[in-house]
C-alpha cells in the first residue's frame, strides 16, 4: 500500500518528450524576433518612411512565419519518412533472421552491462511481448518521446516566428529618427532575453542559482545584437549611396 502510494506521489517531469515542438518552438522566436528586427533596423537606418518600414516588416513576418512553417514540415516529414523506413526493414530482418536478431539484442544488453544470463532473459522476454518494439527502440533509438510529428513541429515554428516577428513592432510607436531605432533594438534586446529564459526554463535547464538560465540568454541576445548591428549598417550605407 506504502510502495503503490510512495509510486503515486513520485512523479518526475523530464522535457525529453517537448524535444520536437520545444526545438520548433525556440528556432521560431528567435528567428521572428532576430530577422523582423533586423530588417526592421536595416529600413529604418536607411531613412524610409514609416510605411515603408511597416510594410518591410509584415512582409518578412509573413513570409518567415510560412517558411519557417514549410520548412519544419518537410524536414520532420523526412525524418518520419527515415524512422518509417528503418521500422520496415528491421521487420523484414526480423522475419528473414530471427535468431541472429535475437542474438544482436543478447549483444545489446551485454553491451550495457547486464550479464549473460540476465541478458538472455531480457532479450527472450521482450522478444515475446514486442520483437519489433525492442528492436526499434534499443537497437535504433527510436521511441514515442523522439517521434517526429510534422505538423506540429510546423505549427510550433510558425506561431513562435509571428510572436516573435511582432516585438521589434512595438518600437514603432517612437518618433521617426534615432529615437526609433534605440526602442526598435531595446525592445527586440528584451524580446531575445525573454525568449532565451523561457526556452531554458521550457527546456528543464535552469538552475536555481541562474547560472543555467544566463548562458542561453546571452547566447541569444548577443546573436540578435549582432545581426541587427549588421543590417542597420548594411542600411546606413545604403542610404549614404543613395544620398
Amino acid at each position: 500500500m506504502a510502495a503503490a502510494s510512495l509510486m503515486t506521489r513520485h512523479r518526475e517531469r523530464h522535457s525529453t518528450q517537448r524535444t520536437g515542438w520545444l526545438r520548433a518552438a525556440v528556432l521560431g522566436a528567435n528567428d521572428g524576433l532576430v530577422s523582423t528586427s533586423s530588417l526592421i533596423v536595416g529600413v529604418a537606418a536607411s531613412g524610409a518612411s514609416s510605411g515603408a518600414i511597416l510594410t518591410a516588416g509584415f512582409a518578412g513576418l509573413t513570409a518567415g512565419a510560412l517558411s519557417m512553417a514549410a520548412g519544419e514540415f518537410v524536414s520532420v516529414s523526412a525524418q518520419a519518412d527515415v524512422a518509417h523506413a528503418d521500422l520496415e526493414l528491421e521487420r523484414a530482418e526480423l522475419a528473414a533472421s530471427p535468431t541472429a536478431e535475437f542474438a544482436e539484442l543478447v549483444g545489446i544488453y551485454e553491451h550495457r552491462g547486464l550479464p549473460r544470463d540476465l541478458a538472455v532473459k531480457v532479450a527472450k522476454a521482450l522478444t515475446e511481448r514486442d520483437a519489433l518494439g525492442a528492436h526499434m527502440r534499443d537497437e535504433l533509438g527510436h521511441n514515442e518521446t523522439n517521434e517526429a510529428r510534422p505538423t506540429q513541429a510546423a505549427a510550433a515554428s510558425a506561431s513562435s516566428f509571428t510572436v516573435g516577428a511582432l516585438v521589434p513592432f512595438l518600437g514603432m510607436v517612437a518618433p521617426a529618427g534615432t529615437v526609433r531605432l534605440v526602442v526598435i533594438v531595446a525592445v527586440t534586446v528584451l524580446g531575445l532575453a525573454l525568449a532565451g529564459a523561457l526556452a531554458a526554463r521550457a527546456a528543464g535547464t535552469a538552475g536555481t542559482a541562474g547560472t543555467a538560465l544566463l548562458r542561453p540568454t546571452l547566447r541569444v541576445v548577443l546573436g540578435g545584437c549582432a545581426a541587427m548591428a549588421v543590417t542597420g549598417l548594411v542600411g546606413v550605407l545604403a542610404d549614404a549611396a543613395g544620398g
